[in-house]
């Protein structure tokens, strides 16, 4: 067993680091003590198990953190990181079993040591002492392709994902172990067949047939098993490779900047991820499969040799030309293919519309005419099926004709061989046999070469994705430390979606946001509120002009960061399928409770919550219990509160709530919106009477600023609004 090298932590809130650079030393790869800290960004009271995981995920570690009991521990595989005693992490390197039922769990502790501790000594440590739960938290890990790469942009293509082989390397020799001894046991069937036709039939020696068929049997179950086993194998291989593929293209989705998803659909994302099937057949099934068929066909081409020089040239002729006809269709394949796929991606983005818009498509009657909208694409998609088809037919007929045609002559040049005496029957027999395993490499090539244009195309789609830069760069020299509650400064902002010739969204912009104070925004429909919000929350870059927090450019701090210290309600909010209390917990595994309590107080969910039938841990969202919109948005704004953010963004947060909610919501939040940054999105009156700036927007400019009292005494737009409102109430 390889020793695994021990690193000490240098300081008292290293110890996560510290054991992060323990896993990366076993899986191959040494960086520093400095390098990890920094990319945790450790402070006065350590990290957290989430640092720890987005730290792996930046040096090319897929890290997976959960709360498990013991059983699943000694399953998981090794090194793994542990929450120790409630407040510190250590690296669990060895679980060895002894006699009885006991363990001894060896720990490599960054401020001790290494430690060997039995069951119940490592339990008392791991499991938390203040819960009656038999579960204790750990970080799994597994590395990605782009662990071992020194070039982190290095091209999403064939040698970059045979790394993702890397992790199964001995189950993959198992394979080939597997291989081997298939075709060992193929290579002697034919001598086998030989034997009977030419000493059993021959000689009239029925014991010596039952001998050799016996043998025959005892073979076929033994490939038969070998087959069962490698079968398992693959599956194994297959399943986990698969998964690692996807998780690894979310991540990578996860990183991109929202502007990516604005242009692109949900069906070709969708079809991207099919993508990923087509590349895990390649790399796991018919590569594996093409390089014994390789090692099979030299085999039996030796095999051939020594019985007849000239059936093997035949066969060799013949199975050119039924390459290079199968060739000759490869360029048509990939024009075919990429219109399937943008008429497959269509159809998943039609198919998503149909169902999530279900509600609107009754009540305006259209469901004839999105059914049929739906019906013209499968015209598309269907004639795009034919082309292939044909194609496929045209190749087929074609390469078989050129295949019988070479096992007639090779049929006849065996046959007269045996006539002439130059052969005897067996070997015509065992030469039948050689030249169908013989066909099999044949077929797989034409396979290999079929599926490696569909993965490489699908390479090239995914590549597409792979290589876009991501929102937030790690060598970029961000700021991640965002100071609490501090004044917004927009100077001169202009804004527009679509490239130079669209309209400006956003013009010359200029506003302060004062620190630990309330700013509402107001306007018409389409005047640029919500933009300015998803601006001000670092989605997009302005075309002109910047935006500063605490005169720093918004630019110089890390989105993630930013966005973490923000409490934010859209108007497009989204509720997870999960409890109530996870959707507004939504990145903590084991919540605040204090924070809890004040989040629910706020929104004022109790009374909702106490009729639930699980009351919070009651499954909302799609899969579980229907929300109302004015339920969905007290969630919401739960969720926000939650986070206890020194700025709050809310976009349209109470447009949805009865009279009575608004008014015990809105007196909550002005509470808690004491000594932070606040930006309100709303038209309601109520909502932003009392901030302490009122700002007028229309058609992308600011057009008034001022308090409610102010602006109502200039009698202009907002006056205007107010009477509006005011009006519509009479």
């Amino acid at each position: 067993m390889k020793k695994f090298l021990l690193y000490l932590q240098l300081d008292g809130m290293d110890c996560g680091p510290t054991c992060l650079r323990m896993i990366a030393q076993k899986f191959g790869k040494s960086y520093t003590l400095q390098h990890l800290r920094e990319l945790m960004h450790v402070g006065k009271f350590g990290v957290t198990m989430l640092d720890i995981c987005e730290a792996a995920e930046q040096i090319g570690l897929r890290a997976q953190g959960a709360k498990v009991e013991w059983q699943d521990l000694i399953d998981i595989p090794l090194p793994v990181i542990v929450h120790w005693d409630s407040k510190h992490f250590v690296v669990v390197y060895r679980i060895k079993k002894k006699r009885k039922g006991e363990f001894n769990i060896y720990i490599a502790d960054p401020s001790i040591g290494f430690a060997i501790y039995s069951k119940d000594e490592f339990l008392n440590h791991w499991i938390c002492k203040n819960s009656n739960e038999q579960e204790g938290y750990l970080i799994a890990f597994e590395t990605t392709p782009s662990f071992f790469i020194e070039n982190k942009k290095e091209k999403f293509h064939y040698s970059y994902l045979l790394n993702y082989l890397y992790p199964y390397k001995k189950y993959i020799f198992q394979v080939f172990l597997g291989m081997t001894t298939g075709v060992i046991i193929s290579v002697l069937m034919p001598f086998l067949t030989q034997a009977i036709v030419d000493y059993g039939i021959g000689t009239g020696d029925v014991s010596f047939i039952v001998i050799i068929l016996i043998a025959q049997l005892a073979l076929s179950f033994g490939k038969t098993m070998n087959e069962l086993i490698r079968n398992w194998l693959m599956l194994h291989i297959t399943a986990r490779f698969s998964i690692a593929l996807i998780s690894d293209f979310l991540i990578k989705l996860m990183k991109l900047p929202i502007s990516f998803f604005d242009a692109k659909l949900i069906g070709d994302i969708l079809q991207r991820i099919d993508d990923h099937g087509r590349i895990q057949t390649f790399l796991t099934g018919t590569m594996i499969s093409m390089l014994f068929a390789i090692f099979t066909f030299i085999i039996y081409t030796f095999m051939m040799a020594s019985y007849h020089g000239g059936i093997l040239l035949s066969f060799i002729v013949g199975s050119a030309i039924y390459i290079l006809w199968v060739l000759m269709f490869l360029k048509k394949r990939r024009a075919i293919d990429h219109v399937r796929f943008r008429e497959a991606a269509a159809n998943q983005n039609s198919m998503v519309q149909l169902i999530t818009g279900m509600q609107e498509i009754k009540l305006n009657g259209c469901e004839k005419q999105k059914r049929w909208m739906w019906e013209k694409i499968q015209v598309r998609l269907f004639n795009a099926s034919v082309k292939g088809m044909t194609l496929q037919q045209n190749q087929q007929i074609g390469a078989t004709m050129i295949n019988e045609l070479k096992n007639i002559v090779v049929s006849y040049l065996a046959a007269r061989a045996v006539i002439g005496g130059d052969m005897t029957l067996g070997m015509m027999v065992a030469i039948q046999y050689i030249i169908a395993q013989l066909n099999v490499p044949i077929d797989q090539f034409i396979n290999f070469i079929q599926s490696a244009q569909d993965a490489k195309i699908s390479i090239e789609r995914l590549g597409e994705i792979h290589q876009k830069e991501d929102e937030e760069s790690q060598d970029s020299g961000l700021i991640y430390e965002i100071p609490p509650a501090k004044e917004i400064t927009i100077k001169d902002l202009s804004f527009r979606y679509d490239g130079p010739h669209s309209p400006k969204v956003l013009e010359n912009i200029n506003l302060v946001v004062p620190a630990g104070k309330t700013t509402a925004i107001v306007g018409g429909s389409g005047s640029g509120k919500t933009t300015l919000i998803k601006i001000l929350l670092g989605f997009y870059e302005p075309e002109k002009g910047e935006v500063l927090i605490d005169n720093q450019k918004l630019q110089r701090y890390s989105p993630h960061s930013w966005r973490m210290a923000c409490g934010v309600v859209m108007q497009e909010g989204v509720i997870f399928s999960d409890t109530l209390k996870k959707n507004i917990c939504i990145l903590n595994d084991n919540p605040d409770e204090e924070l809890y309590s004040k989040a629910i107080q706020t929104a004022n969910l109790q009374e909702f919550i106490n009729k639930l039938p699980y009351r919070d841990k009651t499954n909302i969202g799609i899969d579980g219990h229907g929300l109302s919109s004015g339920q969905k948005q007290r969630v919401l704004i739960a969720r926000s509160v939650y986070k206890d953010p020194g700025y709050i963004f809310l976009d349209e947060a109470t447009n949805s709530l009865d009279a009575n909610n608004e008014l015990i919501i809105m007196e909550n939040l002005n509470r808690f919106f004491k000594n932070k940054t606040v930006v309100i999105v709303a038209h309601r009156l109520s909502t932003v009477k009392n901030a302490d700036q009122i700002i007028v927007m229309d058609s992308g400019k600011i057009i008034e600023s001022g308090t409610h009292n102010q602006l109502i005494a200039t009698k202009g737009a907002y006056y205007k609004l107010v009477k509006n409102q005011l009006d519509l109430g009479n």
